[in-house]
């Protein structure tokens, strides 16, 4: 069996290029699937906030996906997690969430919720895989117009 091409996540302080083209290759992913009113991923500017961590994976120095964690006062939230479509499947995903857990459990926060979409199937597989479970909508979602969260699937997981 051929070795594993290890996974460096590190953190990302400012918009660099790889995170400008991840986050744009993700909205692109999500555009085929969904109207801008059912979007809710956080515009580049806003990820880069004190209450944000976000994350670059690399493999083979490569960037192949990026995710990142908003902390609230009772819970973190998953926000803009995505890898390449050629790097799925390898482990990018896993380590990606095993570091915003850490972050949210540094943080003192036991919840993470997130907030994906009915046709990112492959995601819903992968976060239920990674103890996930469905839950109701929570703020800001819960607050929305009934049309805009039409095709949101909202999941937690304990810490």
């Amino acid at each position: 069996m051929e070795d594993a091409i290890p996974i460096q996540i590190e953190q990302a302080l400012r918009p660099i290029e790889e995170v400008r083209t991840l986050v744009e290759e993700l909205e692109e992913e999500l555009s085929a699937n969904y109207p801008p009113e059912q979007r809710h991923g956080l515009k580049l500017e806003a990820i880069f906030q004190p209450h944000i961590r976000f994350f670059i994976a690399r493999m083979s120095d490569l960037p192949v996906g990026c995710g990142g964690i908003a902390l609230f006062d009772d819970f973190a939230e998953v926000k803009r997690m995505y890898v390449r479509q050629s790097s799925r499947g390898l482990g990018a995903a896993d380590a990606i969430v095993k570091r915003l857990e850490k972050e949210a459990l540094s943080a003192g926060l036991g919840t993470l919720k997130l907030e994906t979409g009915t046709e990112q199937v492959a995601a819903l597989r992968f976060y239920e895989r990674c103890g996930f479970n469905l839950c109701e909508a929570f703020e800001p979602y819960s607050s929305m117009e009934p049309h805009t969260i039409a095709t949101s699937v909202f999941m937690e997981k304990q810490l």
